[in-house]
C-alpha cells in the first residue's frame, strides 16, 4: 500500500538536523504519556515540529534537546495517541444531528411526542427521526404507521431504526417512494393482512430512503463540521467512514484541501459506478484523506432480525435473516478489488454472513497474506470459522459497545449461539490484533465507552454485576491498542499514526483519567482535556 511519502520525507529531514536546542512548535512536559509503541513504554514529555513528533522521553531529555515558545505543563495528566474509530459513519452522524433524536426512547408514544416538538421547530419538508429501538420498549415488537398516518396525513415521515437497517414510514412517505407491497420479498416489507405496516427492512428500507429529498451540499458541509467538532471533543483524531459514495468523498476532500475539515478520514468506498472507476486509478493517499478500500454488505442487523443466520432465529423460527447481496455479486467486487490492490471490508453480523464472506475471501486470498481484508462486526461466528481468520489473515473489525448494547435481548434472538457472539478475545487470539470502532451514530461517538465495554463487559450503569460473557473481555492494553495502533494498522497506517513515536503524525489526546490504572467505575466518566491533531490544539476543555 502507498504510504504517506511527504510525512516520511519530512521525518528524514528532521532527524538530520542537529538536536541540541532544536526549535519545536510545541512541547508537552510533566505528563504521563502512554506511547503505545511496541514496548508500550511510558514517557513524561514530547516535542512536536511541523505536525510530527520529533522527541519523546523524560522531561529532562526533552527540555535539554528542544526549545519552544509553546510549552504546556500537563500537570501530571495522562496523554495517549489520538484515538481512532475503526468503523463509524462520520458524515451520517453529522446528518443525524439535524433530525429528531429518538435514541433511548422507552415507547412509541414517547417518539410521537418528540416528533411533535421537532416538527414545530422544523415545519418544512419531510419529517425525519433516527435512533429508535423497539427492543427497549415494554412490547418488543415493530410498531406500525397508523398513528403517523393520523397525525401527518400529508407530510412524509421516515423514522430510521438505531441500526440503520429498518425504517418506519407513514403512508405519505410510501406513496412518495412509489413502493408497492409486492415489490420486495416478504422478509423485507412487514405486512399485516397483506397490507404494508410501514416497516421496511434492508433493501426495501434503502429504496424508501432514496425517495427522501437529498441533502444539499451546504447541508452536508454543515454536518461534517458538526461531526468534527463533536469527535475532537471526545479525543478522536481519525475515523474510518464505513461506506461513502464518490461525491461525498469528493466533498470531504475539498473541505480538507481548504483546511476546514481537519479530521483524518479513512474512507471506505461504496461500490457505486464512480467509485469502482477509482480502482483503475489506484488508492488516494493525502495527509488527511486515505481511500483504499471498498465497503460491502453481506446481511442486515440482529436487532431487526436482518442478520443472516445458519439456523432460524430462536425467537422467530419462521426466519433466518436476510442476505442483502447475491454471492456472485460480492465475489465479483472482491476479485476486482484484489486485482487493483484495494482492501475489502464487509459488514457481517450473522454466522451465515460471516461464513459466506470467509468462503469468498478464502477463494481469492488463498492463504496467509497482507491484504488486510476485514470482516466488519464479526458479531456471530460459527465455531468452525474462528480459525479461518488466522488461516487467511482476515481482520475482525469489531465494535465492543455492540455487546453491551445488545446483551439485554441478544440471547433471545440466537439462543445457545450467544456463546459464539461478541467473542472479541477469541477473535483477538486468532488474529493477533483487533481494531475497534463504535459504528456511530448507531452507538455513541465516545471511544472511551468502547474501551470500557471491551474491558469491563458491563453497561455504563455497571450491569450485569457478573459481567456479560467475561471470558471474552480484552485487557486494558489490548483495548487501548485496538483504538490506536491496531486501528491504524487496519488502514495500513501504522507507520504514520497510532502511537507516540518520533517521525509519526503529532495526533494525541490528554485525559483527566489514567485508563490503565483507574477503577472500573471511573472509566466511563473520563473527560478529554485536550485534543491535538497535526500538532495543533483542536479541542480544549473549558
Amino acid at each position: 500500500m502507498i504510504k504517506y511519502a511527504l510525512v516520511m520525507i519530512a521525518s528524514t529531514i528532521l532527524f538530520t538536523m542537529p538536536a541540541q536546542g532544536q526549535k519545536a512548535d510545541l512541547i508537552i512536559k510533566n505528563a504521563k504519556i502512554y506511547t503505545v509503541d511496541p514496548e508500550f513504554s511510558a514517557a513524561e514529555a514530547l516535542a512536536v515540529k511541523d505536525g510530527l513528533f520529533i522527541g519523546v522521553g523524560s522531561d529532562e531529555e526533552i527540555l535539554k534537546k528542544y526549545t519552544s515558545d509553546n510549552i504546556i505543563d500537563a500537570g501530571g495528566k495522562t496523554i495517549y495517541p489520538g484515538f481512532i474509530d475503526a468503523h463509524c459513519h462520520f458524515l451520517m452522524y453529522g446528518q443525524t444531528l439535524q433530525k429528531a433524536n429518538l435514541r433511548d426512547t422507552k415507547s412509541f408514544e414517547e417518539i410521537l411526542e418528540i416528533l411533535k416538538r421537532h416538527h414545530r421547530e422544523n415545519p418544512e419538508g419531510w419529517l425525519e427521526g433516527t435512533g429508535w429501538d423497539h427492543n427497549d420498549w415494554p412490547v418488543k415488537e415493530f410498531p406500525d404507521n397508523r398513528k403517523l398516518n393520523e397525525l401527518y396525513p400529508n407530510i412524509p415521515v421516515v423514522l430510521t431504526r438505531i441500526d440503520g437497517h429498518a425504517v418506519l414510514a407513514n403512508k405519505a412517505a410510501i406513496q412518495a417512494s412509489g413502493i408497492r407491497a409486492n415489490d420486495f420479498e416478504e422478509s423485507e416489507i412487514i405486512r399485516e393482512n397483506g397490507k404494508m405496516t410501514g416497516i421496511f427492512l434492508e433493501n426495501a428500507a434503502d429504496a424508501l430512503k432514496k425517495a427522501i429529498p437529498p441533502v444539499s451540499r451546504k447541508g452536508k458541509e454543515t454536518a461534517l463540521m458538526k461531526a468534527q467538532r463533536n469527535c475532537f471533543a471526545v479525543g478522536l483524531t481519525s475515523v474510518h467512514d464505513a461506506g461513502l459514495p464518490h461525491d461525498d468523498i469528493a466533498l470531504i476532500d475539498s473541505l480538507q484541501e481548504k483546511g476546514d475539515l481537519k479530521m483524518r478520514i479513512y474512507s471506505m468506498m461504496s461500490p457505486d459506478e464512480k467509485n469502482m472507476a477509482q480502482l483503475a486509478k489506484g488508492p488516494i493517499v493525502k495527509p488527511r484523506l486515505h481511500v483504499a478500500s471498498i465497503k460491502l454488505y453481506a446481511d442486515g442487523a440482529l436487532g431487526s432480525r436482518g442478520a443472516k443466520l445458519l439456523a432460524p432465529y430462536s425467537d422467530a423460527p419462521e426466519t433466518s435473516g436476510i442476505f442483502v447481496n447475491e454471492k456472485d455479486y460480492l465475489t465479483s467486487i472482491c476479485r476486482k478489488a484484489y486485482e487493483a490492490g484495494f482492501q475489502i471490508n464487509t459488514h457481517c453480523i450473522g454466522d451465515a454472513a460471516v461464513k459466506r464472506m470467509l468462503d469468498i475471501y478464502q477463494e481469492i486470498l488463498g492463504g496467509p497474506n497482507d491484504r488486510r481484508w476485514r470482516i466488519e462486526h464479526a458479531q456471530i461466528v460459527a465455531p468452525e470459522d474462528f480459525a479461518r481468520f488466522r488461516e487467511y489473515s482476515v481482520i475482525p473489525s469489531v465494535q465492543t459497545t455492540h455487546c453491551t448494547s445488545d446483551m439485554y435481548w441478544a440471547g433471545d434472538r440466537i439462543g445457545e449461539r450467544i456463546k459464539y457472539a461478541y467473542a472479541y478475545k477469541q477473535l483477538l487470539d486468532e488474529n493477533g490484533w483487533l481494531p475497534n470502532g463504535s459504528d456511530f451514530p448507531i452507538e455513541e461517538i465516545n471511544p472511551i465507552l468502547g474501551f470500557y465495554a471491551g474491558v469491563v463487559r458491563k453497561d455504563p450503569a455497571g450491569w450485569p454485576p457478573e459481567r456479560f460473557q467475561p471470558e471474552n473481555a480484552i485487557s486494558r492494553k489490548e483495548a487501548l491498542r485496538a483504538m490506536t495502533i491496531w486501528a491504524a494498522k487496519a488502514a495500513f497506517e501504522e507507520n504514520e499514526k497510532g502511537s507516540i513515536e518520533p517521525g509519526k503524525l503529532a495526533d494525541f489526546v490528554m485525559l483527566d483519567t489514567d485508563l490503565m490504572e483507574a477503577k472500573e467505575d471511573q472509566l466511563v466518566d473520563s473527560k478529554v482535556l485536550m485534543t491535538v491533531s497535526n500538532g495543533e490544539v483542536v479541542y480544549r476543555k473549558e
